[in-house]
């Protein structure tokens, strides 16, 4: 690493300009503007540089500058030099889709009209992009019954000249049919030029063409064309509402909002048109080398508009005011054709649509570490990382992971979650109800499942051992041992557990524990945590196992406790006996479902008579009144 004093530059201009690092292969890893060059560069080379800078200016052997006129210069050339050079320091949003494009061949002899993401060649009408797929794709649809132009392949087009039958498409009218000369080759290019003239006018005056047309065809007694139209105007009207929603018809513009999950974001875009979503797309933020102080939003919307693959809009609305708003609104009026504003609503359907949006966001950021959990390369990096971290000696191929829940130390349970090669394996989970006859705190219950856990593992490995030697066959599930077990807790956690491992003479299984304040990492005798990067894999795979331990924990305390309360409200009943209460559960399933029923179907029910069941109607109307929830058990309050 190179010290950053060693190449810090002197005589720095007091001027707007653009700045890039260098790292030693000359390539440029950092790019950022500056209303004062001098002012802004200065920073980079003072003490207590935050961490991800400071391993910016360490990797970087150089730095220069590019001096601009005006902030809005440098934003522009800021902009054009990370598309170009794409430094990993800086914010980049990832698309792993293109988008989609309607194209028309007019230069060939027969025109074709077919939907494409490629990139763009000579001598093809290009229109779009289209931000909605599924739209573009019923729009084609209507198309091709407005303007039958061929949208077969060149091979499938040969193939039908030769054998003189048309395909499917010709057969349902998506299709004038040119192979079989059911169009000549003069009107079906001119029917390709209406198409052309169509498009390029927004398809803003086709309905009302089409209902005149269907009217003078009706009036002329030409029936069934009439009827082709109409079907047609249907197929319109039917692809405009498709992608209408309950939204007030002044609504036009682009609708952006950002989510940020920690060191995650993601980005999403509702295109509005007089209340309609037009379409929507999200992006994915690589914030792996992000520096501290960067804004996700400008870059986000530079990663929309810059690429020129969107028009830009008169209005942009967004959840969340961007640095450089003056800049940027002027930025974008150079994009398109007309003044551009950027605003923040703050009440009203706008800031509903946002949040709508926003969800869109979240969730597509849901998907895509749901994606990157499950990719094995994800996976081993993970895993390696988090063997050289602990000093392992070894990958740790299967990890276990237990965690305690409780309230007040009643009904206290443990779970136990198995990772193999980074994934779930569900199969092999467990769950364990802890004994607390000798009192309970958290570390006698971590160390009470493990000692139990530990037993097992020690039991089936001596009894499969024998078994396999005999018999044959696999050895059972959890007579595999983990290399790894990890607990949900700090230094007391990990002591106990590490207790546990030491009686029964267990040496060749690791062992830490993970706290969720500063999400630590702590090691059996380590007086200190150790402290993985945020951004490391190993560290989120560790917390989505310990995230997942606990969750199997909260879900099977629920449980038991439901149990738990359910048995206490019907034993406080006088004249209910234990087979009493078997049958009322059997019969209603919960106290709910029994203060619900009316005196007759409760003593409808086997040894229940009408005696007992008004007795069981006063005391659970008495409980209801003191705000117990009667599913549960839980006292909400007098």
């Amino acid at each position: 690493m190179a010290d950053p004093q060693s190449y810090r530059p002197s005589n720095i201009p007091e001027h707007p300009g653009v700045y890039r690092f260098y790292n030693d292969k000359d390539k440029i890893i950092y790019v950022g503007k500056a209303k004062n060059l001098k002012n802004r560069l200065s920073n980079y080379f003072q003490a207590n540089l935050a961490t991800k800078t400071y391993r910016m200016v360490h990797e970087a052997v150089r730095v220069d500058w590019t001096i601009v006129s005006t902030e809005l210069e440098a934003l522009a050339l800021e902009f054009s030099w990370i598309k170009q050079h794409q430094p990993k320091y800086n914010v980049q949003f990832k698309d792993d889709k293109s988008y989609p494009y309607l194209a028309l061949s007019l230069n060939d002899e027969y025109p074709m009209i077919f939907i494409t993401r490629k990139d763009k060649r000579p001598g093809l009408k290009y229109f779009g992009p289209y931000t909605n797929a599924w739209a573009l794709r019923n729009t084609f649809e209507v198309l091709l019954k407005v303007f039958p132009v061929r949208s077969c392949s060149s091979a499938n087009f040969t193939r039908a000249r030769k054998s003189k039958r048309q395909c499917l498409l010709g057969d349902i009218g998506k299709c004038a049919a040119p192979c079989v000369d059911w169009i000549s080759k003069e009107d079906h290019q001119q029917l390709a030029q209406r198409l052309n003239a169509f498009m390029e006018s927004g398809m803003e005056n086709i309905l009302p063409k089409l209902h005149e047309e269907m009217q003078n065809a009706a009036n002329n007694e030409e029936f069934e064309r009439a009827a082709r139209l109409r079907d047609q105007i249907d197929s319109f009207e039917k692809a405009q509402k498709s992608t209408e929603g309950n939204f007030s018809d002044d609504l036009d513009g682009d609708f952006i909002s950002l989510y940020q999950d920690g060191f995650h974001a993601a980005g999403s875009i509702f295109s509005m048109q007089r209340g309609s979503v037009k379409g929507s797309r999200s992006w994915i933020v690589d914030q792996e080398m992000v520096l501290e102080g960067q804004d996700v939003l400008t870059a986000l919307l530079y990663s929309i508009y810059g690429t020129g693959a969107m028009a830009v809009p008169r209005n942009i609305y967004v959840n969340s005011e961007p640095v450089d708003k003056d800049q940027l609104e002027s930025w974008l009026e150079s994009l398109g054709t007309s003044k551009v504003e950027i605003k923040a609503p703050q009440r009203g359907e706008k800031v509903e649509l946002l949040d709508t949006v926003k969800r869109n966001a979240q969730y597509s950021l849901i998907q895509y570490l749901s994606k990157r959990a499950t990719d094995a390369a994800v996976s081993g990096k993970a895993l390696t990382e988090i063997e050289e971290s602990l000093n392992l000696g070894r990958t740790p191929l299967r990890i276990e992971c237990f965690d305690i829940s409780n309230i007040s130390g009643t009904s206290v349970v443990a779970s136990m979650v198995v990772f193999e090669d980074g994934m779930a394996k569900k199969s092999e989970y467990r769950r364990f109800i802890i004994n607390t006859d000798e009192g309970f705190d958290d570390t006698r219950a971590m160390h009470q499942v493990i000692t139990r856990r530990l037993k097992r593992l020690i039991d089936d490995r001596k009894e499969n051992e024998a078994e396999v030697a005999e018999l044959g066959g696999k050895p059972s599930k959890f007579a595999y041992p983990p290399q790894l077990i990890v607990v949900d807790g700090g230094a007391p956690q990990v002591s106990a557990a590490q207790r546990a491992l030491n009686e029964l003479g267990i040496t060749d299984i690791a062992l830490c524990g993970l706290a969720k304040r500063l999400e630590e990492v702590w090691i059996p005798g380590s007086s200190d945590p150790l402290i993985l990067p945020r951004n490391s894999e190993g560290l989120y795979l560790l917390q989505r196992i310990r995230d997942e331990a606990h969750r199997l924990a909260i879900s099977f305390h629920r449980s038991r406790r439901s149990k738990v309360m359910l048995e206490s409200v019907l034993d406080d009943i006088p004249q209910l006996g234990s087979a009493r209460r078997a049958a009322l559960l059997d019969r209603f399933g919960s106290v709910a479902a029994i203060r619900k029923a009316d005196v007759e179907d409760i003593a409808a029910t086997p040894g229940i008579g009408s005696k007992i069941a008004s007795i069981i109607e006063e005391h659970l109307s008495t409980i209801t009144a003191q705000k117990v929830n009667t599913e549960t058990g839980e006292i909400f309050g007098t």
